[in-house]
């Protein structure tokens, strides 16, 4: 028996940040919204998988380095030997089981009904959901958004076995905490977990086709970020470089072979080379949608597809695949999709990479600005320069301000250091105020902290301005 179609204004595939921040928008224009989520609890991967648990590792890992830098002249900080790597991590359980009730108050606060199960097209309008026990709901919605994630993606030279090779999803499923750690790509995930074990103790190496890790940002943030993670014992960087192989040896390790002749042995190895966009269950033809050559669903500016009423975020349509981003896409989709207007400065949206340390940016890079303006001023704030930053051991940081040349306006912004996913938004503020870099020198920070740093580089870039300037003629 066909079970009856259920008519909703906005239906929602996935509950990640994208998703839930689209349903809520939605239902704050006064929309009857419903979310459908394949996994047992609301919050996508973000929350069980990928964000919520790493960052709750690294927490730990953080704390360890810092402690270790502080006291490791007076006593000795080591982790025991084979120490399990779910005792590093004891509070990740109750992390995500708050997280997860938090968003799904919110999501029961805004009217919005949560059913499990998993939704493929019957037609453009229509899903069909089926829960874990083969019931079957017919949902119709006006607008369809999908936020259905990725997974790690594997590549056939590579065999994951979630025993000796993990992926992202799996790695932190490992028993124990190994001495030895091969990380297989140079992306964001990879080069957190990579920084993460390696502040944990773990001798890491990074591989990488490219001739350095997270090559869309600022060089010169690229090359501290480098020499930062290759200052832990047993930890490098090896660039320009192709993964032919990798397979446990059946005794004691993986042996990783590269296209450079090179032979890799770990006792542990962790394939991040990219994700792949979970859209093969949806049935997409039959809503008259089909992926791009990458495997994404192409959209607009809005995240609108080439079906007007079918919108997508997060992951599904590519990077940059930032919680951060996705949520702002889930946003700017339902405004878009409801003709509600969307605020300036929705398009001026930070990164923030969570590596040990963090990196983060906003607006133009140093050398994007010069191509576009022209004429640019860099001002730089080393954390060794700032009294906090060598109170809280973080002298290898820098902040660096970008302005135009002529005005002094704020182009970016881009850190390296503790802190740097925090510190960021005083340039967003800046920058969505069309502020000049004499805002920070004008203002009065809290000392010691690591917002000087604002100050320094303002200074710095009002210095160089100055020595621009022509000097006054003599009577």
């Amino acid at each position: 028996m066909t079970p009856p179609v259920e008519t909703w204004d906005v239906v929602v595939v996935g509950s990640g940040p994208a998703g839930q921040k689209a349903a809520v928008q939605a239902a704050k224009a006064g929309r009857r919204v419903v979310v459908v989520e394949q996994d047992g609890g609301v919050g996508g991967a973000c929350v069980h998988r990928g964000t919520i648990p790493s960052k709750t590792l690294r927490e730990t890992a953080v704390h360890l380095r810092a402690f270790r830098a502080r006291m490791g002249r007076h006593m000795q900080v080591e982790i025991p030997p084979d120490v399990q790597l779910a005792s590093l991590m004891d509070r990740m359980e109750s992390v995500v089981a708050a997280h997860v009730a938090y968003q799904r108050a919110q999501l029961e606060r805004n009217g919005i009904e949560a059913v499990h199960g998993r939704a493929r097209f019957r037609d453009a309008h229509t899903l069909a959901v089926e829960s874990v026990h083969g019931a079957v709901r017919l949902l119709r919605g006006e607008t369809i958004v999908l936020a259905t994630g990725s997974r790690p993606r594997t590549p056939t030279e590579v065999p994951v076995d979630h025993e000796h090779v993990f992926d992202s999803d799996s790695i932190l499923g490992m028993a124990y905490l190994p001495k030895s750690l091969v990380v297989l790509g140079g992306g964001v995930i990879a080069c957190e977990y990579a920084t993460i074990f390696a502040a944990l103790g773990v001798q890491v190496t990074i591989v990488d086709r490219a001739a350095r890790p997270l090559a869309f940002l600022d060089g010169e943030i690229l090359d501290r970020f480098v020499a930062a993670f290759e200052a832990n014992p047993g930890c490098t960087f090896v660039g320009n470089a192709k993964v032919q192989s990798a397979a446990w040896n059946g005794i004691d390790g993986v042996v990783t072979r590269l296209d450079n002749g090179w032979e890799l042995r770990s006792e542990k190895v962790l394939c991040a080379l990219g994700r792949v966009a979970n859209v093969e269950a949806l049935a997409l033809d039959r809503a008259g949608l089909q992926t791009n050559a990458r495997g994404h669903l192409q959209v607009d500016a809005d995240c609108r597809t080439s079906v007007p009423h079918v919108f997508a975020v997060g992951d599904v349509i590519g990077p940059p695949s930032l919680a951060s981003a996705s949520m702002e896409q889930g946003r700017r989709a339902m405004r878009a999709a409801l003709r509600l207007p969307t605020p300036p400065g929705a398009d001026l949206i930070p990164s923030g990479i969570y590596t040990i340390p963090e990196i983060a940016s906003i607006g133009l890079a140093e050398a994007e600005a010069r191509a576009r303006h022209g004429d640019v001023l860099v001002g730089r704030a080393r954390f060794a320069e700032l009294a906090r930053g060598q109170i809280a051991g973080a002298a290898e940081g820098l902040l660096k301000l970008v302005v135009d040349g002529a005005t002094l306006r704020v182009l970016g912004c881009q850190v390296l250091g503790e802190g740097a996913t925090e510190l960021v938004h005083l340039a967003q503020m800046a920058m969505l105020t069309a502020a000049d870099a004499t805002l920070f020198v004008d203002r009065i920070f809290n000392f010691p902290t690591m917002a000087e740093a604002y100050r320094v580089a303002a200074l710095d870039v009002l210095g160089q301005a100055a020595r621009r300037s022509p000097a006054p003629a003599s009577s």
